[in-house]
């Protein structure tokens, strides 16, 4: 059983930064790509970023590109989500979950490919 926990998250004004942690249990986090997905009320959860296992190849979604920076450290078992330059638009529960499925970008940006997710984590941009 993999059990991820995210944290990080909060209130912040619109053109700040947070920064979002996933700590993951389990021996095989570093087998496995990553990815962020996020959920604003009554929309649906949307592909926000991912990564490879090994942290060489990432993928962002449009709205997020040259603002937000995914990342992770396997010897700590976490991934992270840089977030700067935030915007009342990012507002949402942010949930960070384990890819299954053969990477490309498409594939990744779909949430049918992730089989595990965190609880998730509220952030909130005030303009």
């Amino acid at each position: 059983q993999v059990q991820l926990v995210e944290s990080g998250g909060g209130l912040a004004q619109a053109g700040g930064s947070l920064r979002l942690s996933c700590a993951a249990s389990g021996r095989t986090f570093s087998s496995y790509d990553m990815g962020w997905f996020r959920q604003a009320p009554g929309k649906e959860r949307e592909f926000v970023a991912a990564i490879r296992w090994s942290g060489d190849n990432t993928y962002y979604a449009d709205s997020v590109k040259g603002r937000f920076t995914i990342s992770r450290d396997n010897a700590k078992s976490t991934v992270y989500l840089q977030m700067n330059s935030l915007k009342p638009d990012d507002t949402a529960v942010y949930y960070c979950s384990r890819y299954r499925g053969r990477w490309s970008p498409v594939r990744v940006a779909s949430a049918d490919g992730y089989d595990y997710w965190g609880q998730g984590t509220q952030v909130t941009v005030s303009s």
